[in-house]
Order: structure tokens, then sequence, then C-alpha cells
């Protein structure tokens, strides 16, 4: 297995390193995509599912510290000491197999050059396949590696939208409105709410006529979807970057659309309405629009930050 892996690593440096030079702007999308296939190949693990766990630590990795000082070129996956080395280990980022084996690490050599290497990106790779190989579904493994449920979750939607679409290129994004209506919308991210409670407003206000089209703004899961006392009828849908778009407000959903459905940029997905604060069914208590919201999940927890600047950035993109 690992003289196979060798082999891949070296033609990979042979083969994909001057599209790498010439397109240095795709985030090594090819190197990227060629490292996950290869890796399918000889371990029989998915590429999609080790492109979910590389495109989430990508997503998770500028906030996590113990993380600054490990920089590969093609992958992102960071591993802390205690699971590289083992929780007991004296030895920091340890790289001899035999100690590294006998305090529980889980760190391989990867490339057969005698050692167990975190600043290896063949060795990490390497490892995290054999780490999901050695478990008998792709769930189990991310459960037991991650121990975090919203993790797991978000693991696995970024999976199914790389098989899905069968690519790691899903950048197109939308305005969540048809342009082909009229609409206009403000920086009122932050300002004060007071129903239900003091609150800050956790997005921006869309104002446009009832039953104008609500688009998704990426290709995403939609993670729920029905009623909520504060938004009304609304949808969450969740991208590969651990983002999540949340749509309130909704006059009512489009066809047939359903919690676990994958969506693409500009699809239809619901329509504007005026519908909240209150309990199921109420509406009318404010002028229709979309509110729209953006969360991030950093691997801790989730945080709004202002749709503004990226509204307006879509807004000019041609649709």
């Amino acid at each position: 297995m690992k003289r196979r892996f060798l082999i891949m690593s070296l033609s990979l440096v042979m083969i994909v390193l001057p599209s790498i030079i010439a397109n240095a702007d795709d985030s090594n999308h090819e190197a990227r995509m060629k490292m996950y296939k290869d890796y399918e190949l000889a371990s029989g693990v998915p590429w999609y599912e080790i492109a979910a766990v590389d495109q989430y630590e990508r997503n998770i990795y500028k906030f996590r510290e113990e993380c600054k000082d490990l920089k590969y070129d093609t992958i992102s996956i960071c591993m802390i000491n205690e699971r590289w080395s083992g929780p007991e280990n004296p030895y920091y980022y340890d790289n001899d197999s035999y100690t590294i084996n006998l305090f529980g690490g889980i760190a391989k050599d990867g490339d057969e050059d005698g050692i167990a290497d975190i600043n290896n990106e063949d060795d990490v790779m390497y490892t995290m396949v054999e780490y999901l190989r050695s478990f008998d579904d792709f769930e189990g493994a991310i459960e037991a590696y991650y121990q975090k449920e919203q993790a797991v979750m978000v693991i696995k939607e970024i999976a199914s939208l790389f098989e899905h679409f069968d690519t790691i290129v899903l950048d197109k994004r939308s305005l969540p409105v048809s342009k082909r209506y009229s609409y206009s919308f403000q920086d009122n991210y932050g300002a004060d709410r007071s129903w239900g409670g003091a609150r800050s407003h956790e997005g921006i206000d869309i104002f446009a006529c009832y039953s104008t089209p609500v688009l998704s703004t990426a290709y995403g899961v939609v993670e729920i979807m029905g009623w909520n006392d504060y938004g009304g009828y609304r949808i969450g849908i969740r991208d590969i970057y651990n983002t999540y778009q949340y749509y309130a407000h909704l006059q009512g959903f489009e066809g047939d659309l359903k919690e676990g459905d994958i969506v693409e940029p500009g699809q239809v997905i619901g329509y504007v309405g005026s519908t909240g604060y209150g309990k199921e069914g109420t509406s009318g208590k404010f002028p229709p629009h979309l509110h729209f919201g953006l969360y991030k999940y950093d691997g801790r927890c989730e945080w709004a930050f202002n749709p503004y600047p990226h509204l307006r950035r879509w807004e000019k993109e041609k649709q």
C-alpha cells in the first residue's frame, strides 16, 4: 500500500506542478483533485469523502491556533500533536513509528522515507486516509475523529455536494432575489430589533413585492426549512465553505423542496413574503421582504457576519 502511495506522490509532483504554477489563483483545485483521486484508487475510500475532510479542515484552518505553523502545498489537514503522536507521548510531533504506535498515535509514514513527518503532506494525507479506511463507514470515522455533531453534519454535506456535482469547484454565486423583479436593500446589519426581546439584526432585509422568487445563493444542502416564530417560513442552506445561508419571512416554498435536497446558485427555493413574529401562519406585521443572513461555522461555534458586501458583489455579477 505504501509503495503505491510513494509512486503516486512522485507522479503527482511530475504531472501537476506545471498546472499549479500556471493557475496560482485557483486554490490548487487541479492538484487537490488529482491527489483525492489517487488516494481513492489506492485505498478504496471515495474521493469525495477524502475531499470533504480536507475542505472542512481548509474552512476552519485559520481559526485554529495550533495550525498556524503547519503549512502544506496542497492539503489543509491539521492534526493536533496528541492525535498524531499519542496523548501521553513525551515527544512533540513524534516522527518515529515505533513510539507513535506505543503511545497510541495515528501518524503513518506515507512516502516510505522512514519517518512519519507532520510537515510532510504525503504523510499527513496517508495518515488521514488510513484512519478513514479503518472504520466500517465514513460517518463513524468522522464521528470518532471530530467528536462534534455539527462537524459531522457539515462534512457529510460537503461530501454529498462533491459527489453530486463531481467536482470541488463550486464557487458560483447568485443574488438571493431574481433581478427580473424590483427589489432594494441597504446595510441594516446589526440594527436594533425588539420583537421577542432586545436583539440585533443578523442579516440584511431585501425589500420586494410578494411572490418575488427567492434564489439559492450557492451550491448547498438544505439543512432546515419550515416555520420559525421570528423568521416565519424560512430555509437554511449550507455550502462547502461551512457557510450557512438563512432565508426568512417567505410566503412559501418552491415545489417539493425538502430538507436534505441539493440546490444550485440561482435555483428558486421560495417566494418573498411577510411571515413571522408569531405562531405559524402569522403574516403582514411588516412590509414584504426577504431577510437574508450569513453564518460561519469555525469548528467550535457558529456566528453571524454581514452579508451586505457580498450582496453588492453578487448583484454586479452576470446571472
